[in-house]
């Protein structure tokens, strides 16, 4: 096992790349850049970089050339034979052959596209423009790189000694929230970190301690990398990106309010299983489901991004119901601002009710909250997100006000189409 103390403090010596392969990435992002390259190969998009916290002034803690050397090593990578091999020969969701050979050939031959840097009023602004594809498979690695490098800032300054109590004590803190996971009888979990990890090495950690406190429970990763050197099951379908940049093209507003559809029937096509995983709230969760094609209740589940994790689970019950389908055969995938407490009270919810799993994102791979003086390694919520799509603005409503991004006008252009009234709004949870 990797002493990640002493290489933390290595790292004042350089050595330790952030992103060190094109598959330290979400698995939904491969799936869905082959689906993009497939349909939407030349669409120009453009990616930006938001800090909903902007208290964590990030260009204050983070230097601008360790930035751009981080940056810059990206784009010097490309996928190795034994990636390849992975990918082309690998079994995932039960299908083999997931990527084509075209897709793999395209993917073998990439370097990520630039990139933008400035700083302004103590953020950064980063951002990516080019063609969808190319651009789509820098959300993952700039997020880790931003979150990794402020966690390096923090700790440079601790002592040997430091170090090893404070992975110490964040290694305790995480058995014991397996320990109590354990009690969970039928418990289905995968780890959604990577994008606001504390690092690469502790996510790693993190998935490994998982694998061996839970066991059957703990059902894979969305992280390819460590999908692919734990040998365990890569997890991920689709994302708002897919509907956000859809709904950018519409020209009218029928086309508007049926982009979210025709996106999930392009999928239907290409996709069968467990990876027909509806994410509703993009547009708002009710009004979608309000208005879904009957072909959609077919599917094998439903995502809750956003919004009362119970208030979204009793929605796609109720959902299924009206149409005729058997909700204990279906899942909630629950994956906002979870941790061991809320898991555990969400599974003894739903349990009989439907098939409950899980998504544990930032407070597995981040919460080192506490555990320093001024809490300055607490995780907060950075994203990267589409902003326009030929030109035009991206839009995400969200099923929690506070997540909605896009300007205010198209916003509300938005809401009017997609039927959204008043929503409540939540403090966003990591």
């Amino acid at each position: 096992m990797v002493d990640i103390a002493t290489r933390v403090w290595n790292h004042k010596w350089k050595i330790d790349p952030i992103v060190r392969s094109l598959i330290d990435t979400d698995f939904y992002k491969l799936l869905m850049c082959q689906s993009v390259l497939r349909n939407s190969p030349d669409t120009h998009v453009t990616f930006s970089l938001i800090n909903r916290d902007t208290s964590v002034r990030l260009a204050d803690l983070v230097d601008e050339g360790e930035l751009r050397e981080q940056l810059d090593h990206i784009r010097s990578l490309s996928l190795t034979r034994g990636e390849s091999t992975w990918m082309r020969g690998n079994t995932f969701y039960g299908k083999r052959q997931m990527f084509s050979p075209g897709f793999m050939e395209w993917f073998e031959n990439l370097r990520l596209p630039p990139y933008h840097l400035e700083v302004r009023d103590g953020q950064y602004e980063l951002t990516f423009e080019g063609p969808w594809p190319e651009v789509m498979l820098w959300e993952i690695p700039a997020l880790a790189v931003l979150m990794e490098l402020r966690s390096r800032a923090v700790l440079h300054d601790m002592k040997r000694f430091e170090l090893q109590v404070l992975y110490a004590r964040a290694m305790t803190k995480l058995w014991e929230k397996v320990e109590h996971l354990q009690q969970v009888p039928g418990l289905r979990i995968a780890d959604f970190g990577t994008r606001r990890r504390h690092s690469f090495l502790w996510q790693d950690w993190c998935v490994q301690a998982m694998r061996e406190g839970l066991g059957e429970g703990f059902v894979g990763t969305s992280n390819c990398l460590i999908a692919k050197n734990r040998d365990l099951e890569a997890i991920g379908t689709n994302a708002h990106e897919l509907p956000m940049v859809h709904a950018a093209l519409a020209d009218t507003d029928d086309e508007l309010r049926q982009a979210p559809y025709k996106v999930l029937a392009d999928w239907h096509e290409e996709h069968s299983g467990n990876l027909r995983i509806i994410l509703p709230d993009t547009f708002g969760s009710e009004n979608f489901l309000r208005n879904a094609p009957d072909w959609l209740a077919g599917w094998t589940g439903i995502r809750v991004d956003s919004g009362d994790p119970v208030e979204g689970g009793e929605r796609a019950i109720r959902w299924w119901q009206e149409r005729g389908e058997d909700p204990t055969e279906k899942m909630v995938i629950f994956s906002d601002g979870l941790d061991a407490g809320k898991i555990v009270a969400l599974h003894r919810h739903f349990a009989g009710r439907c098939r409950p799993s899980f998504g544990w994102g930032t407070l597995l791979t981040n919460d080192f909250r506490g555990l320093t003086a001024g809490d300055r390694l607490a995780p907060f919520s950075l994203v990267c997100k589409a902003v326009s799509a030929e030109g035009r603005p991206c839009v995400k409503l969200s099923d929690n006000p506070e997540k909605a991004t896009g300007p205010v006008d198209e916003i509300a252009r938005y809401k009017r189409v997609f039927g959204v009234g008043e929503q409540e709004a939540m403090e966003v949870e990591v």
